[in-house]
């Protein structure tokens, strides 16, 4: 089968949700495909199918994690994303990889780093506690250079906001400013989410 034919059969299978528990042994053999594209397309399903079956990826979790360190920022960006996605079905199958997430918060790629926000947001869902010490982390990325990631960090403030509120009451006053001051009208209005969230 050709790359063209493979990447087209998996972004059939991706819209077949009836298939995924039987074919994820299958998506997980492509992780050692040649081709980058495809590399990619599985890491994504991996991760979708692993947000509905985590315990069925847990074997594959390994070789997911593995691409955390590739040279390809795509790479990097599926692999972090998927780890978040798992992770929120199942924290316990990704918890050995949780703590080296937070290098990708400073990775040279915006991509990555709007991935890494993703992943946090995603088990932060579900097991919001392991954050408590990690909020400075989130903060300085309120102020990246890269509108998208800006745009999305207010979102992890917003998700904790919602459940452990003490976690970002101390960002309040900072939020407000960003809210009243950022060039970007997604940012402000993003910004203003996360307060809402925290004081409701």
């Amino acid at each position: 089968m050709s790359e063209s034919e493979l990447y087209k059969e998996l972004g059939m299978l991706t819209k077949d949700k009836d298939k995924w528990e039987e074919n994820i042994p299958y998506v997980s053999t492509l992780l050692t495909h040649e081709s980058v594209k495809i590399q990619a397309k599985a890491l994504w399903l991996l991760a979708e199918m692993g947000l509905e079956y985590p315990m069925k990826v847990q074997d594959a979790v390994p070789a997911i994690a593995s691409f955390c360190g590739s040279t390809e920022s795509l790479l990097r960006e599926r692999a972090i994303n998927a780890l978040g996605r798992i992770g929120r079905g199942n924290y316990r199958l990704i918890e050995q990889y949780w703590t080296d997430l937070f290098r990708y918060a400073s990775d040279d790629e915006s991509k990555v780093r709007l991935s890494f926000i993703w992943a946090s947001e995603n088990i932060a869902t579900n097991t919001p506690d392991i954050y408590k010490e990690h909020m400075s982390v989130f903060e300085r990325l309120l102020y990246d250079e890269d509108d998208k990631v800006r745009m999305e960090a207010p979102e992890i403030f917003r998700v904790l906001g919602k459940r452990r509120p003490e976690f970002v009451t101390p960002f309040l006053e900072q939020l407000q400013r960003i809210s009243e001051t950022d060039d970007n009208r997604v940012v402000r209005i993003h910004c203003l989410g996360a307060i809402k969230a925290t004081i409701a």
